[in-house]
């Protein structure tokens, strides 16, 4: 596009120059002077001209570059430059929950609306190799943040984790919030770490048939996660290796399966350092240890994985067992307890799409007036926690603790859309004793059975 001033400045100048010899004849000097001023304006004319194509060259360049993109699915919404170098995008995951509880005892009223999730989730990649995630919490009553990370990617085979991110250790942990078969993750989860401080390397090696974590850690204890401070000199080391042999064997049945087995070393000092307790799929906490009781020394913990899909079938299975020093006060006798847990789960989705580990993508979404449902899915799981007896009496009351817990979950999974799931679970909870234990628990929750029914509307783009 042509410069409007240069456009309005040239013919001015031209006419200037053409009704110059029109003027009356004047003397040699007078003379001299306008030829003078003639070429002036003529060379002006001209720099004019060479300043606008040069507008226009420009202009012609602008319009011919590639635009950045901005994608709005249910991704996110996503910014991106041209060549894909740089990115930024921008999601959310909204999560509000019914709870009903059948046969309670009466001095119980747990039956509620929880707006379990409430989260904005920013992602973003610079020249390629560099990006970042910050996930902020709004659910649960306050606000917090849950993911601050930076990454650095050297290539497929290794890639650099800072900040603040999920420690590599438990399956069904690493899954997104928004994809687990349940809405509560298993009684394993309770035993394996959750969000910490640390780096970690990563990659995937052989043609994408072996993947591996390995960092170092602030650590924390069982279910727990980081306050976004680490000033302790004890640390912790996780790592987890998963190999997938016939990943690139089409056709196979057994295409889809992974193994892995994930673990953690490292050492725990104070009550911090020991897990605030350990909660049922209804989220009611069924042992937690006394107030006195503190660690202090080693603490590991591992875990065999399994990961199965098959076109709509998928199963998932990990076992964990944890252990950890602790004292009955600040001067009392070491003892290192191991707590096990372990549950299987499986997943079919009826209307025929594939079941994922990253959730089920709707082959149609919810349309009555087109006759199309969405996609569903049905669930079923089993798992188990076993409480070290040795716990008992020094470390926690038998008259208010449970040391077994052992769970059967169903549930539907209605796929709307990508981003809009309901979901329907019903759990049924049985616990265990010591033998110490009295007849009749003094917590209320452990007088019977765990009868849980949750349902839960989802939102996550």
């Amino acid at each position: 596009m042509r410069n409007s001033s240069f456009r309005k400045l040239a013919p001015a100048l031209t006419v200037l120059a053409v009704l110059a010899p029109a003027a009356p004849p004047l003397g040699a000097a007078e003379d001299r002077a306008l030829t003078l001023l003639r070429d002036q304006i003529r060379a002006l004319e001209q720099k004019l001209l060479v300043l606008e194509r040069k507008q226009e060259i420009k202009d012609e360049a602008a319009a011919a570059a590639p635009a950045p993109k901005v994608t709005v699915n249910d991704k996110g919404v996503t910014l991106a430059s041209a060549d894909g170098a740089n990115s930024l995008r921008v999601r959310g995951l909204v999560q509000l929950d019914a709870r009903l509880f059948f046969d309670d005892d009466a001095s119980i009223v747990n039956n509620a609306f929880v707006l379990r999730r409430a989260r904005i989730i920013s992602e973003g990649t610079f020249a390629r190799r560099y990006s970042f995630q910050l996930v902020t919490e709004f659910g649960g009553g306050a606000v917090s943040i849950l993911d601050a990370n930076l990454g650095v990617a050297l290539g497929q085979g290794l890639q650099f984790k800072l900040g603040k991110f999920k420690s590599p250790l438990g399956h069904e942990q690493l899954q997104s919030d928004a994809w687990t078969f349940f809405n509560e993750r298993s009684l394993v989860t309770g035993l394996v770490p959750n969000r910490d401080l640390g780096v970690q390397a990563s990659g995937d090696l052989a043609d994408g048939r072996l993947n591996y974590a390995v960092g170092v850690f602030g650590g924390v204890p069982d279910g727990a996660s980081t306050n976004n401070s680490d000033f302790d000199n004890e640390k912790d080391v996780v790592g987890r290796v998963q190999v997938s042999p016939f990943r690139n064997t089409a056709g196979s049945p057994l295409q889809g399966l992974t193994l892995g087995l994930a673990g953690s070393i490292g050492r725990q000092k104070t009550a911090s350092g020991r897990t605030a307790g350990y909660r049922t799929d209804g989220q009611q906490t069924f042992f937690a240890y006394a107030a006195t009781t503190v660690a202090d020394g080693a603490s590991w913990r591992i875990s065999p994985q399994l990961d199965y899909r098959r076109g709509s079938l998928g199963l998932l299975g990990e076992y964990v067992l944890s252990a950890v020093n602790l004292r009955p006060s600040a001067t009392g006798p070491k003892t290192e307890l191991q707590h096990r847990a372990w549950q299987l789960a499986a997943g079919y989705v009826l209307t025929g799409e594939d079941s994922s580990y990253n959730g089920v993508v709707p082959a149609t979404n919810f349309d009555p007036a087109q006759g199309t449902w969405g996609a569903f899915e049905v669930a079923a799981r089993y798992a188990s926690l076993e409480i070290d007896d040795a716990v008992f009496p020094q470390y926690a009351s038998a008259a208010n603790n449970a040391n077994e817990a052992s769970a059967v979950g169903v549930g539907l999974n209605w796929y709307l859309s990508k981003a809009v799931v309901f979901k329907f679970d019903y759990y049924q909870t049985r616990f265990g004793f010591n033998a110490a234990s009295p007849a009749v628990s003094s917590a209320p929750v452990l007088r019977q059975d765990e009868k849980s029914f949750i349902t839960r509307f989802q939102l996550t783009f």
